[in-house]
């Protein structure tokens, strides 16, 4: 904040003014006008997610970029848990949803509907996030375990997989964290396409 004395007074100056809930509220969504807001051509599938924070979240961010689906497998928790409620803060309600034994007959479904099948590891031939273009889209995006990552059977059926680089002693980053920082950079690719 800029402060200006005058006359023994303290002026302060607003620079940024924090918005208030209700303006905040004035040019969001709700879950009627919804259909009328573009999606992001994205399908996330989480492979085995064990915490139900981390998928509440998940949840949350999906709602936030409006993503097209969320596929839980595995054991990931599913939304009648309280834990993923408590996190997600109503995007339960927002983002279609499916639950899927193993997720593989979900992704063959994706690939033959012309869905590129990329995942969110570390692998050999993984790519940093931020080097997919338009042309990748539409994609499921497959985001795996907090300590196994994504598996094998899942990534056979990938056509490429993306990775955060690293700078720090950490082999890598919270699922959750990880997720939002690649699908706002998702997002980013999307809208400036043209």
């Amino acid at each position: 904040m800029n402060r200006q004395q005058r006359e023994g007074q303290v002026l302060i100056l607003m620079k940024n003014r924090k918005l208030t809930h209700a303006e905040i509220s004035e040019n969001r969504s709700t879950l009627e006008t919804l259909g009328n807001v573009t999606k992001l051509p994205v399908v996330v599938l989480l492979n085995s997610i064990r915490s139900s924070y981390n998928v509440g979240s998940i949840f949350r961010s999906s709602d936030g970029a409006q993503i097209e689906k969320i596929i839980l497998s595995g054991y990931t928790p599913t939304p009648e848990k309280k834990e993923v409620l408590k996190t997600a803060l109503g995007a339960t309600e927002s983002i279609e949803w499916v639950y899927s034994r193993d997720g593989i007959s979900e992704v063959l479904s994706l690939k033959s509907r012309g869905y590129n099948i990329i995942a969110l590891e570390q692998t050999e031939t993984s790519l940093p996030y931020y080097d997919l273009s338009a042309d990748s889209f539409p994609l499921c995006l497959i985001i795996g375990n907090e300590i196994t990552g994504v598996s094998q059977d899942l990534l056979n059926l990938c056509d490429q997989a993306i990775e955060i680089p690293q700078f720090g002693i950490k082999q890598s980053l919270n699922v959750a964290v990880a997720y939002g920082i690649a699908l706002y950079d998702l997002r980013r690719i999307f809208n400036n396409r043209f």
